[in-house]
């Protein structure tokens, strides 16, 4: 199935929210012209890949159980479901190379959705982890439902990769089953402070977050780094349609640059209503942000977004790309390589006789290889012990990689 699709109904109440607000798209007040337009940031045409790197179909000779399953938890519906949908895209393909390749071991795939809803997510993931022929997990993607469940896969020893979650946080639980295939807010929020002062050369800020996990510790990591230079905060919450209650508070501060830290369910809405306000500055988001699901809701006022995220731009790496294009007829999306990557090292354990939820755990702890998007060996803690973050900014309408962030 296609990766960039959105539930209808998902779609049909965003749209509707966008029109109570009073923000319908409009040509003529969309995009900016000032401060968004002020640095032409080059766009990225490549990307080096390891030559070593560790893919699906290893040798072709792996022999296994019929019954052994990776798992993917997490969104596959709800208001930011897109971000999850590239993620199990990702691993559906890795799992598809791995299967064709290696006809005495067919790896099993189940999905199992959790909205991404903090509150849903501990019911789904008791449901999986019963499930005894599951032996390793790749997800939750949000930083939220990973809080909450933790402690679940923990007391049941079944490793768990997710591919996006970031707060910082996750890793200080004492847990032994986490591990995170990207760089955390620590790491993305003092690089988005570097992108907005030194690359972009916008020096007052405005931060806003959301309510959630993940918007909370990302603000607060990047209000750390820009210091003196944020001239604003304030907050939102999940689910809001009208910002113009903060949309004046940042209008009267008069910023070079605006940074959302949180999804972009309310970053399309709030993005728009600043633009249709006169806004013209530029529109900073996060990985949390950055899906083209935010140019769809956000329309022409998106023509003056950026985004930071600790993602490589997997749409650069051809033998990627157009193995992900084939089996889904879309480009990849923010973390659709993240995913793959987390499957392939599951898969590889798996391939070199992992086939119990304690070795493949153990396995993933002692891991050192390179990937498509990067090099994957973990401290104790589950953190990745090197990791980048990437700019990216919107151009003619499609979210292009500006490189990674010095």
């Amino acid at each position: 199935m296609a990766p960039k699709r959105i539930i209808g109904a998902v779609a049909a109440a965003a749209a509707i929210a966008l029109l109570t607000a009073g923000c319908v798209n409009q040509s003529s007040t969309g995009g900016s012209t000032s401060a968004a337009s002020k640095v032409d940031l080059p766009v990225q045409s490549s990307i080096s890949v390891p030559k070593d790197a560790v893919l699906p179909a290893g040798d072709g000779n792996a022999k296994c159980a019929s019954d052994l399953t990776i798992a993917y938890i997490g969104a596959e519906t709800g208001p930011n479901a897109q971000l999850g949908i590239n993620i199990y895209d990702g691993v559906q393909l890795a799992i598809d190379q791995h299967n064709k390749a290696n006809p005495g071991c067919k790896v099993q795939f189940k999905k199992f959705d959790t909205e991404g809803d903090p509150g849903k997510a501990p019911g789904v993931v008791t449901q999986a982890v019963n499930e005894k022929d599951i032996i390793g997990v790749v997800g939750l993607p949000f930083s939220g439902e990973s809080q909450a469940t933790g402690g679940i896969f923990e007391q049941a020893g079944l490793v768990h990769i997710t591919a996006s979650a970031t707060n910082p946080g996750l890793t200080k639980n004492g847990w032994t089953t986490f591990f995170r295939a990207l760089g955390n807010d620590n790491v993305q929020g003092p690089a988005a402070a570097t992108f907005i002062t030194k690359e972009l050369k916008d020096q007052k800020v405005y931060v806003v977050q959301d309510d959630s996990d993940y918007g909370i510790g990302l603000s607060t990591a990047i209000q750390k780094a820009l210091g003196s230079k944020v001239v604003g905060t304030d907050k939102v919450t999940t689910g809001q349609k009208d910002f113009s209650a903060t949309v004046s508070k940042i209008m009267n501060a008069k910023p070079d640059a605006v940074f959302y830290s949180g999804y972009y369910a309310e970053g399309a809405p709030f993005d728009q209503q600043l633009v249709n306000k006169g806004y013209k500055g530029v529109f900073v988001g996060p990985d949390g942000v950055k899906d083209d699901q935010f140019i769809k809701l956000a329309g022409n006022a998106s023509d003056n977004a950026y985004f930071t995220c600790p993602c490589i731009p997997g749409e650069l790496i051809k033998s990627f790309s157009d193995a992900y294009e084939s089996a889904f007829n879309a480009a990849p999306g923010t973390y659709s390589i993240e995913g793959y990557d987390s499957a392939t090292i599951l898969l590889a354990g798996i391939d070199k006789g992992n086939t119990d939820r304690s070795k493949l755990k153990d396995w993933v702890k002692n891991y050192d290889a390179d990937g498509l998007s990067k090099h994957y060996q973990w401290d104790s803690t589950g953190e990745l012990a090197k990791s980048t973050v990437y700019g990216y900014k919107v151009d003619n309408g499609k979210i292009v990689s500006v490189g990674a962030i010095k």
